[in-house]
């Protein structure tokens, strides 16, 4: 594991107000659009993540939706692939292991990292495959590159609008991508339409 630079002590984000601060620090001045996102990401996370995890969890997701998008930020920039250079800086930040791997692997970036021949790369971090994760998905999916509430539909149509047909987080969609996606939202719209929903 790397460690954090000389001088900068270890920051263990291990609640969502450090998470808030730090995703605050990089993308807030810099990207103002990215921080609107991620900021209208973890409001979901918010409201819905009560309903299906338990209190640990639910704040776990809401760290990973305010920061999933950290590795836009220009000084972290190493790969150019967003997902893996964000939970990256994590990790030498000091933060937890599921943390960098939900962002790592957030709305389905092992599909681009193949693409981008960075599956190995990726492959650093876990993916785990669980309600929490399908959550953080659910939530990026929710809203639009500027944090408006949208369709998983019109988010779809924005991303193909916005990347172009020739990038690879296009042909990734349509390479397995978009239904990897869809089941994920799927799963939660499931339990969220159960008549019982709070996590036990």
């Amino acid at each position: 594991m790397r460690r954090a630079s000389p001088g900068r002590p270890p920051m263990p984000l291990m609640d969502m107000a450090s998470a808030r601060t730090l995703s605050h620090r990089y993308l807030a001045r810099a990207l103002p659009q990215r921080w609107a996102h991620v900021q209208a990401t973890a409001r979901v996370a918010w409201r819905i993540g009560s309903r299906l995890l338990a209190g640990e969890e639910c704040d776990l997701l809401v760290a990973a939706a305010i920061l999933h998008d950290i590795g836009y930020a220009r000084p972290l920039v190493v790969s150019g692939f967003h997902p893996l250079d964000g939970a990256r800086f994590l990790r030498r930040s000091g933060a937890p292991p599921r943390l960098c791997a939900l962002v790592a692997h957030h709305s389905g970036a092992a599909a681009v990292a193949r693409l981008r021949g960075l599956a190995d790369e990726l492959a650093e971090f876990p993916d785990e495959a669980t309600t929490l994760r399908d959550t953080l998905w659910y939530c990026d999916m929710s809203v639009n590159a500027s944090g408006e509430p949208v369709t998983f539909e019109q988010r779809i149509a924005d991303i193909r609008a916005r990347h172009g047909g020739d990038s690879s987080v296009v042909r990734a969609l349509d390479s397995g991508g978009l239904q990897a996606r869809a089941a994920a939202i799927g799963r939660v719209r499931h339990q969220l339409a159960s008549p019982v929903t709070q996590p036990v």
